[in-house]
């Protein structure tokens, strides 16, 4: 029996480059007109054009970058939106822990698969996720980039031929999170959360209704936290029983997994 492991990249690069394009193809068909809005928001706004475009180089984060124009556009101090930016990208770092860095071997390449990590990047890898090369990673990642600055551009340039404002632009960004929302509590796993973003909200309310927002995201964040470690308590609670040699570490195990798969 041959003990030689299977190589990733037996297809070739032109392979993965194209299995990437095609896995980024959904998602960047929502990521392209959300950038035409966001390219828009930004002409509307009264911001020089090129803001678009360095935002989406810089900071490449969608939902921050149109939080971002509405914060410039009303004066908002740096260190506020250095805080926003830090509590609104704060769950990259849990996407970390599952994110198939490992087979980018590359340095620079792996610099920048970190900073392309986004929402879409992570989905799709954590739909599938052990058949990922580097090329093909690497490939979805630039392809998320490319859709977002290209519907920038778009919508950049469709702003400075519109003769009038559009109204009600700027609710796209609750859109995109109130479309996040709907589509995470297709399961039930992620309930708690929506049940504990309305509650760290509502107690923001009434305690510090000047600094609602930030006060609640700082409870939220707070109630994540404690959320995650009660349910790894509970997962290795459910392991300890079969965890050694009585025959039933499979059964065991296997419960483990859904619980970890229902609150990924």
């Amino acid at each position: 029996m041959s003990t030689r492991a299977p190589n990733p990249m037996r297809h070739g690069w032109r392979h993965e480059v194209a299995e990437g394009l095609r896995r980024s193809t959904a998602a960047g068909l929502g990521m392209f007109p959300l950038g035409i809005a966001f390219g828009l928001l930004v002409v509307q706004a009264g911001l020089p054009w090129w803001i678009a475009p360095a935002l989406s180089v810089t900071t490449y984060a969608g939902s921050l970058e149109l939080m971002i124009v509405g914060m410039m556009s009303a004066g908002t101090p740096l260190a506020t939106i250095a805080l926003t930016t830090f509590l609104v990208n704060f769950r990259h770092v849990f996407y970390a822990f599952s994110f198939p860095l490992r087979v980018v071997r590359s340095r620079i390449a792996r610099a920048y698969s970190v900073y392309a990590l986004t929402d879409e990047s992570f989905a799709v890898t954590a739909a599938s996720p052990r058949d990922w090369t580097g090329v093909r990673l690497i490939t979805v990642q630039l392809a998320f980039q490319l859709y977002w600055l290209g519907g920038g551009l778009v919508g950049v340039a469709a702003g400075s031929l519109l003769p009038e404002r559009i109204e009600g632009l700027e609710f796209a960004l609750c859109a995109l999170f109130i479309t996040l929302t709907l589509d995470a509590c297709r399961t039930r796993a992620q309930i708690p959360s929506l049940v504990l973003a309305g509650l760290s909200f509502a107690v923001a309310t009434l305690v510090a209704p000047d600094a609602a927002l930030l006060v609640g995201l700082l409870g939220f964040v707070a109630a994540l936290v404690v959320r995650f470690v009660a349910t790894g308590r509970r997962t290795a609670a459910v392991m300890v029983p079969g965890d050694g040699a009585d025959g039933d570490g499979g059964a065991t195990r296997g419960v483990a997994s859904t619980e970890r798969e229902d609150h990924a």
